[in-house]
């Protein structure tokens, strides 16, 4: 099977100015057409680093695509590292001097004459056509391996890319396929589900089983390799269905959806409405709700009642149970969701009230503990939560585990 390996090349990178997009961008592109990426290295604008960087990308992979430093200033050393690599000169092409010098003539401007080195290619290579700028890309053979090199402007590099490399690349993976599918599952902790996925974790099984978390939300990749698109999808459905036999209520969704998403459908099937009343999570849980289009067919009212009076003005909460049991309490958590959904006129509602610091924790209500509550005609439902981490962090994982909760009290 074919592989390739991704090089970023800038300093701009290294030194954390700019986010590499383009290798992110660029690892979908080439598993979509089959080619999955094995490596991705990370260098300065060095010559030498370069030329060793592309040597161990080449002992990875079939297919080597660096972006970044192709421009025409001093420390622009991607075409002299290539030629260097290819052991070869670089020779400027008269064609492509003239497709630089039009550039600025279009736009009434005088060539500065480092641009000149925009029209040298290492010999031996072949120059890929820039239509949004002045520094064309490169693609040469080395070894039996194909190398390319990219502008590291994200624009120019997509529709190089596109245009240039992509129908090269269908050609290299014409006889291979690689389907991707995504689980998301929320609930328990990520060493939780490797202990539950076992040996299907395995590194060599096919289809392959990744791991990734964000903010609680745990994403299975199955990744199935075979000869042709149909083998690869039958291989990729088999893995979803042992999955989802395996875990259950905790996959609440495929692809990218997210928790807001699904708990929207699963209210717009039932015709079901949710009112939801936030104080430690300022407005995040009803944002989310808000985000997926469409959600007015369900979602009600929401409010944010940080303060104390506001929960007793707003919501009803009774004073003297705030003062008996504190804000940050089951009882203030359940009121404050009778009041939203009483108020609303909801079929369900959510109370949320915590603390998401980085100060006001004590002893015994620490940074992170947070109380949420679910309520509806038929029950009241309170889960005691202690998140760690930063208050972005503590915010969003109170907010996810509220839509998991309703999630878990909608019945498809």
């Amino acid at each position: 099977m074919k592989r390739a390996a991704i090089v970023s090349i800038g300093n701009e990178i290294l030194g954390g100015q700019t986010i590499d997009t383009n290798a992110a961008y660029l690892s979908k592109e080439l598993l979509v057409l089959g080619l999955p990426v094995l490596s991705c290295y990370t260098v300065g604008d060095e010559t030498d680093r370069i030329v060793r960087a592309l040597n161990l990308a080449g002992m990875d992979a079939d297919i080597v695509v660096a972006t970044g430093g192709l421009g025409p200033t001093d420390d622009d050393v991607t075409r002299q590292a290539f030629a260097k690599f290819m052991g070869v000169e670089l020779k400027i092409q008269e064609d492509l001097l003239r497709k630089v010098q039009d550039f600025f003539a279009q736009r009434n401007l005088q060539m500065p004459g480092k641009n000149r080195i925009q029209a040298c290619i290492p010999v031996g290579a072949k120059a890929l056509p820039n239509n949004r700028g002045t520094a064309p890309g490169i693609m040469a053979e080395a070894d039996g391996k194909l190398f390319v090199a990219l502008p590291g402007v994200p624009s120019e590099m997509k529709q190089m890319f596109g245009e240039s490399v992509l129908p090269q690349l269908q050609q290299v993976a014409s006889s291979q396929s690689v389907v991707v599918r995504k689980l998301r599952c929320y609930g328990v902790g990520e060493s939780t589900i490797a202990e539950m996925l076992g040996e299907l974790m395995q590194r060599g099984r096919n289809p392959l089983i990744n791991c990734t978390v964000h903010f609680g939300v745990i994403t299975l990749h199955i990744i199935a390799t075979a000869e042709n698109q149909v083998q690869a999808e039958r291989m990729a459905k088999e893995g979803e269905n042992l999955l989802k036999e395996t875990f259950g209520d905790l996959i609440y969704g495929t692809a990218e959806q997210t928790l807001a998403e699904v708990v929207g459908l699963r209210l717009a099937h039932q015709q079901a409405s949710v009112a939801i009343a936030e104080s430690c999570t300022g407005g995040l849980l009803s944002k989310l709700l808000t985000d997926a289009p469409g959600a007015s067919e369900y979602f009600t009212h929401g409010w944010v009642t940080y303060g104390n009076i506001a929960k007793i003005g707003e919501l009803g909460v009774p004073e003297d149970l705030i003062e008996r049991c504190g804000a940050v309490s089951e009882q203030v958590a359940t009121a404050m969701a009778q009041g939203a959904r009483s108020r609303a006129g909801a079929d369900y509602a959510i109370g949320i009230t915590g603390i998401a610091g980085p100060t006001g924790g004590t002893e015994q209500k620490p940074v992170g503990l947070v109380y949420i509550c679910v309520d509806s005609k038929e029950e009241s439902e309170v889960q005691c939560c202690r998140f760690s981490g930063d208050r972005d962090s503590i915010r969003r994982r109170a907010a996810q585990s509220a839509l998991n909760m309703l999630r878990l009290r909608i019945k498809d």
